[in-house]
């Protein structure tokens, strides 16, 4: 095979979704994979509106919401006594992305719908059966060598960039000799994902985290008549056993008997807690599973996974089209990874609430949260690190909201995959013929905030005009031309 711009390794959420949004730039693409279809049970359940965000700048938004389902009561942590102790809110109606808060979904439909959506560029091949068995980097490319084994044939694929999708057992980062720094959290836990009969009795509507020190448990509600428990492994648990139909019935039937429900999977997994160090060497990244790992218990693990690839697309396609060094992917990391710790440790410390298994230590924390009515608390908004973002306090480093403007179009569509100023008309008017040059070079967008929408976020941030990324993360905000001239030199000059 010819020299290809990317070779994406491995085909699940993170690499469909990245060799989508590859795709759309036109780059030459190649997916190789080792499987030889879509693993057919469960795993991810929960997305979240950035996310649906990510599916919208990929063309398959409504695809998605066909095969989804919006969580909009939240996730309920309840203790052994029913009384509700904390609420993480949902939304009833359209939040800042410009869709619901959380979302639940069937991960065989997801992948699917990803891979269909792949099928749109002839530029993005896909390899099925295709291991990866070894990697060289050489001065303007890294050479793999690739098994077929649908013909037992083995063969070399040049690449400029290699972006490894492929999980917490990486080739990729074994290659790399990335270090996993440990955030604290390693449990076993049962996974039981179950199909209701029409028989079964009424069941919650939305996400409850049981915290019974006897046994502490999450229930979710995925999709249609999927459900699923999560329930901690105890000391005196033996894994072959507990996963047994005669078991693991008594575990949950406080809700549903065997009659109600047929066993879909049941399986053993250690929830871990850990991030690499050293995503990028030369010509290979990490992306995903592959750089990090999160307990389940905010539900953003593949979350993470695809802002990863939203980050990263458009850093490759910037540097194979020329704009920008290779330096630019140095970024990657260095804003990736104290986001996506930040998400960790916060799933670790609900962890310590979910997981705590003293009684005495329960008291404690059930009377802590007594103290008033339930806490309903968001999701935080975690800033990147250190990379291309101005200095400045947040919202900089942040996401930018996606309002609905007067029109009807929804904000991402009007800009389209690429940088954006958002800038009151007059501001526009007074930039300097560089600025204009420099945004030529980059494909930047120029919005007039004469919409209200925009023009009332403007005015709550006092503000004259923000920078948003093609990954809508907000680079700057200025209040004169001037400095929207300075911005731009400063990351925009060749």
């Amino acid at each position: 095979m010819s020299l290809v711009d990317v070779a994406i390794i491995g085909f699940g959420p993170a690499g469909a979704t990245l060799a989508n949004l590859l795709g759309q730039t036109g780059l030459n693409v190649v997916v190789l994979e080792k499987e030889a279809a879509i693993y057919p049970l469960p795993r991810a359940i929960h997305f979240d509106g950035e996310v649906m965000r990510i599916f919208q700048s990929i063309g398959l938004r409504r695809e998605v919401e066909d095969i989804s389902r919006a969580g909009l009561k939240g996730m309920h942590f309840v203790n052994a006594e029913g009384e509700t102790l904390l609420i993480r809110g949902g939304t009833t109606a359209l939040g800042p992305h410009g869709c619901a808060s959380n979302y639940y979904f069937h991960q065989p439909e997801l992948e699917r719908t990803l891979r269909e959506g792949v099928k749109r560029f002839e530029n993005v091949r896909v390899c099925l059966q295709h291991s990866v068995l070894d990697i060289q980097q050489k001065t303007d490319h890294a050479s793999l060598q690739v098994q077929d084994s649908s013909k037992d044939s083995t063969y070399e694929i040049n690449a400029r960039y290699v972006v490894g999708c492929d999980g917490a057992r990486s080739l990729v980062r074994k290659i790399l000799g990335s270090p996993m720094q440990d955030l604290g959290l390693h449990q076993a836990w049962l996974v039981f994902d179950a199909l209701l009969k029409d028989n079964a009795p009424p069941l919650p509507d939305h996400t409850v985290q049981h915290c019974d020190p006897a046994r502490p448990m999450t229930y979710c509600n995925v999709t249609g008549n999927r459900r699923r428990w999560e329930i901690m492994m105890l000391p005196d648990d033996d894994p072959a056993e507990i996963v047994k139909p005669e078991n693991l019935w008594p575990l949950v039937n406080r809700w549903v008997q065997p009659e109600n429900a047929e066993i879909e999977r049941a399986t053993i997994y250690t929830f871990h807690s850990v991030i690499a160090k050293g995503w990028r060497t030369g010509r290979l990244m990490i992306a995903g599973d592959a750089a990090h790992q999160t307990p389940p218990f905010l539900g953003q693990g593949m979350c993470a996974a695809l802002r990863d690839a939203s980050n990263l697309a458009w850093k490759l396609q910037a540097v194979l089209n020329g704009v920008a060094s290779d330096d630019l992917l140095d970024t990657y990391e260095s804003e990736r990874a104290p986001h996506v710790q930040a998400f960790i440790e916060l799933a670790v410390r609900l962890g310590d609430i979910i997981q705590t298994t003293d009684p005495e230590a329960a008291k404690t924390r059930d009377a802590k949260f007594r103290q008033g009515q339930p806490e309903i608390f968001q999701f935080p908004a975690p800033v990147l690190g250190h990379g291309m973002v101005a200095a400045g306090p947040a919202p900089v480093g942040q996401t930018f909201p996606q309002p609905q403007l007067s029109n009807g179009q929804w904000l991402d569509e009007a800009i389209g995959n690429h940088f954006a100023v958002i800038a009151l008309p007059e501001l526009l008017q007074e930039v300097s013929p560089q600025t204009r040059a420099q945004w030529k070079q980059w494909q930047v967008v120029s919005q007039s905030a004469q919409d209200k929408s925009l023009r009332a976020w403007l005015d709550q941030q006092s503000v004259q005009a923000v920078l948003v990324r093609p990954d809508r993360y907000i680079l700057g905000m200025v209040n004169t031309s001037a400095q929207l001239d300075a911005l731009s030199q400063q990351w925009f000059a060749a």
